[in-house]
């Protein structure tokens, strides 16, 4: 007899964010039109809620207006006293803690899809808060295999202090979606395909599970962040290089020490130092420039998920 991890509840409540950055306009252009018309994202007996998140960012075409929306969730933002002084993100945060969260409260949302664009070349990739998670694991595993022979990857951002308050971290299975590589501001047709095929094996999974559908165990491959790199700089603190061109575009591609990273304009070649292979993530991302990152170093893992169904049977 399979010994399955049980579930006890189906999935009720599930949430699909737009806009946390308003210049990721992929996600910003699905949930507009799912509000308009939401039939695709609709399974029975399941409550899908489209949002826009910051929508005066959107409105101006803008990753935020006064900090970044997906950096403030935590204890102490959610906790402030309400007032005309703080950050606009920092208020809307508080009002979406409301609608949405707070996170395990029996009227919270079961699952957040929180959709975002890259400039990177990072193709379609999920994000995973937490390892030791089969219903997400499985979710993964399932949204693989259904993009399949089209990759998609799985980022781990588990890590002590690289964690970030992320705005879908209010729901009790928090799910990033990151598809690139798309400039700020513009719309790709083919980014928009991939995106929204994600949201569909993802529903699609949630309607399996409630109807009853055992998961087998099943593993998956993810990249699990190590740590971030800032660009070289000179001594007024300003950027004094690039990415190597060796390195450009090559996300999830294995990068070994001795290897070119980053080119100053004199010519110069600065390798990857350390003693082991990595692997990058988020190459010169335009968005991180303010934050000094000029990529993120992971390194590869198997996490395993133990059979799962719904008590709903």
């Amino acid at each position: 007899m399979t010994s399955c991890h049980v579930i006890e509840d189906p999935i009720k409540k599930v949430a699909i964010f737009g806009g946390t950055h308003g210049n990721e306009l992929t996600g910003v252009f699905l949930v507009k039109h799912w509000l308009e018309n939401g039939t695709e994202i609709q399974r029975p007996g399941l409550e899908v809620k489209p949002f826009i998140t910051n929508p005066r960012a959107v409105k101006k075409c803008t990753r935020y207006i006064d900090c970044d929306l997906n950096r403030v969730f935590d204890p102490g933002n959610l906790g402030k006293k309400m007032s005309k002084d703080l950050p606009y993100e920092v208020t809307r945060a508080q009002e979406i803690n409301h609608l949405f969260g707070p996170k395990d409260n029996e009227d919270s949302y079961d699952i957040i899809f929180d959709l975002h664009n890259t400039t990177s070349n990072m193709g379609c990739t999920l994000i995973l808060e937490d390892s030791r998670n089969d219903f997400l694991i499985q979710m993964f595993h399932y949204i693989k295999i259904s993009l399949a022979p089209l990759p998609c990857y799985v980022y781990l951002i588990e890590h002590p202090s690289l964690k970030y308050a992320t705005t879908r971290s209010i729901a009790r299975y928090p799910v990033g979606i990151e598809v690139g590589p798309q400039p700020q501001g513009v719309l790709r047709a083919d980014i928009l395909d991939q995106m929204r095929k994600m949201i569909k094996h993802a529903l699609d999974f949630i309607h399996n599970f409630n109807e009853g559908k055992e998961f087998p165990p099943c593993a998956i491959e993810v990249y699990k962040i190590m740590e971030k790199v800032d660009y070289p700089q000179n001594e007024n603190g300003d950027i004094a290089a690039i990415i190597h061109p060796n390195l450009q575009d090559q996300d999830w591609k294995p990068l070994h020490p001795g290897d070119p990273v980053f080119l100053t304009l004199d010519g110069q070649i600065i390798p990857l130092g350390g003693d082991g292979t990595v692997y990058p993530v988020f190459v010169n991302e335009a968005a991180y420039y303010e934050k000094r990152e000029a990529f993120a170093k992971t390194t590869k893992l198997t996490l395993k998920a133990k059979s799962i169904r719904s008590s709903v049977h």
